[in-house]
């Protein structure tokens, strides 16, 4: 239990970045005067440094002594955040979130690749989760309330930096080495290339990709509607701690269910869910609507995404397909925010929701009638 806690908690300082995206972007557009249309290229290349992560770990993760990762990671993570509130150069903060990015997607592969190794998976993978979102919420409860309503974005950036830097403190429970055939000189299953990938699961990925696109675009101007709600700062730390929550619930609920929803009822039910989280965010007019919307589409969002990594890992049995969810999702998370910021600056927020609308509905038109 400890070594689970410990790489879940290792891999926390990689889900920060994302899941605390649309305050930070939000509190960065306030501080700097900047445009929805730069905001959404910041977010981007905040995950164009995440991808490049994600493609690079496969290769050395298992060659690298995982405590002292852990610590580099985190210190570089932490370093970037502490920096980014020091500087007033728009490319200098590019740069600075690409290196956030960078670094923090080390730990979202370390923790994932450590508990590949523990026989009990659906355990492991589902503490990890639980644990990251708590930790997120809590943060979220506080940042804008407190922290951004009183510093802006420097102070939310130092707050950041602390909260990796206690969070790397997990290093010392974690292993130097892989646990499992891997410590014997094999190969990892993460390390066993693309080759043999089936097509079915080529159009998986690719429609997973397309769905995270769209909602993460969203997810990045999350905030930014709220702010053009009024929402108050307290009632926004309300919003998205109790959005991650439910993301955590979300997704225990599936593990719940696991396959007893069948092949098509899922996607179904999953974009349905978002269409009235969507419809819900498109007619607020102020707290409640909003906080409604923004959690219906939280719970929708996140089991759509268990279920269609299951679907991957089914249709390629060998899963190596599986590997390159996170390079899906990075790819997603870079191409999303900037897509959104070009789409408000043309014409308001009301496209990026139909842009997360009509990404939903790709599995539905995939899934609704072939089977798994």
């Amino acid at each position: 239990m400890g070594l689970i806690v410990a790489a879940s908690l290792a891999s926390t300082i990689g889900g920060l970045p994302f899941n605390v995206l649309p305050v930070m972007l939000g509190s960065m557009a306030d501080a700097f005067k900047i445009g929805a249309d730069v905001v959404g290229n910041i977010g981007s290349i905040c995950f164009a440094g995440y991808l490049l992560g994600t493609l690079g770990a496969p290769f050395w993760m298992n060659r690298l002594n995982w405590r002292v990762l852990t610590l580099v990671s985190a210190a570089g993570t932490s370093g970037a955040f502490v920096l980014s509130a020091q500087v007033s150069s728009l490319p200098v903060l590019y740069a600075v979130w690409a290196l956030i990015g960078f670094f923090a997607s080390t730990m979202t592969c370390l923790g994932m690749r450590i508990l590949s190794d523990l026989s009990n998976k659906e355990r492991a993978f589902g503490l990890r989760q639980g644990v990251e979102l708590a930790v997120t919420a809590g943060v979220l409860f506080v940042l804008p309330p407190l922290v951004i309503a009183s510093w802006n974005y420097p102070g939310a950036a130092l707050a950041l930096a602390a909260v990796v830097a206690a969070l790397s403190v997990s290093a010392f429970w974690l292993p130097t080495r892989p646990l499992g055939p891997c410590a014997a000189g094999a190969s990892a299953p993460s390390d066993a290339g693309v080759q043999g990938i089936p097509g079915a699961a080529w159009v998986s990925l690719a429609c997973f990709f397309l769905f995270l696109m769209g909602n993460i675009a969203l997810w990045a101007f999350l905030e930014r509607i709220g702010k053009a709600l009024t929402v108050a700062p307290a009632e926004m730390g309300v919003v998205f701690s109790v959005l991650k929550l439910l993301g955590a619930v979300a997704a225990f609920c599936v593990a719940a269910l696991g396959e007893r929803g069948g092949a098509r009822l899922p996607h179904v039910l999953v974009w349905l869910g978002v269409l009235g989280g969507l419809g819900l965010l498109a007619s607020a007019a102020g707290f409640g609507a909003y906080a409604a919307g923004a959690w219906l589409w939280e719970f929708s969002f996140t089991c759509g995404c268990v279920y269609q990594a299951a679907v991957i890992a089914r249709r390629d049995a060998s899963g190596r397909a599986v590997v390159l969810i996170p390079a899906a999702f990075a790819l997603a998370a870079m191409v999303g925010p900037g897509l959104a910021g070009q789409l408000v600056s043309g014409g308001g927020f009301q496209w990026v929701l139909l842009l997360a609308g009509l990404c939903s509905a790709l599995p539905v038109g995939l899934y609704g009638r072939a089977g798994r």
